[in-house]
C-alpha cells in the first residue's frame, strides 16, 4: 500500500476587501501575496475578463474580487502566480461578518515572544479581543482588521 501524497489546500475566507486583508495576513504570516498579474493580463487580452473585473496591486493588474498569500517556500505555479502548498484565498462578499467564526487560525510564536507578536499584530490592524489563561494554556483572542477572529499563543 502506498502512501497518498499529502493534498495541497487553501483557506477560502470572505472578506470586504480582499486586497486589504491579504496585505494583513501576509505580513502577519510573513508569506507573500501571490503575483497574478501575467494570469490576469492573458485573461484580459482574451477578452476573457473585463478589465472591471480587475484592480491595481501593488503596481500590477490582479483579479477585483480575490486575493491569495502564500507560503514563501512552497511551491508555485510561475505561469498563473498561483501557489501550490499553503494558502490564504481572501474573495470578496457584499454581506458583512455577522457572528462568531467557525473556524480561525493560531499563531504561535511560543510564549516568550507572544506579546510582542500581539504587538506587533497590533500595528498591522489587528486589535486584542481578550487575553486568556486558563489550565490548557494562555493565548490572546485577537480581530484582523474586518473583525475576523485569531489567536496568539
Amino acid at each position: 500500500m502506498t502512501t497518498p501524497t499529502p493534498l495541497h489546500w487553501k483557506l477560502v475566507i470572505d472578506a470586504a476587501d480582499p486586497h486589504a486583508q491579504a496585505d494583513f495576513w501576509a505580513a502577519a504570516l510573513h508569506y507573500e501575496p501571490e503575483d497574478n498579474s501575467a494570469l490576469v493580463q492573458q485573461l484580459l487580452e482574451m477578452g476573457a475578463l473585463p478589465a472591471a473585473a480587475t484592480v491595481d496591486f501593488h503596481g500590477r493588474p490582479a483579479f477585483r474580487d480575490l486575493m491569495a498569500v502564500r507560503h514563501p517556500d512552497d511551491p508555485y505555479d510561475k505561469d498563473r502566480g498561483t501557489g501550490l502548498g499553503r494558502r490564504l484565498l481572501f474573495q470578496r462578499v457584499p454581506e458583512p461578518k455577522t457572528t462568531k467564526n467557525r473556524l480561525h487560525l493560531d499563531l504561535h510564536p511560543g510564549p516568550d515572544h507572544r506579546d510582542a507578536e500581539v504587538e506587533r499584530l497590533t500595528t498591522l490592524g489587528a486589535s486584542v479581543l481578550r487575553r486568556v489563561t486558563e489550565p490548557a494554556g494562555t493565548w490572546v483572542v485577537m480581530t484582523d482588521p474586518e473583525g475576523n477572529e485569531f489567536c496568539v499563543a
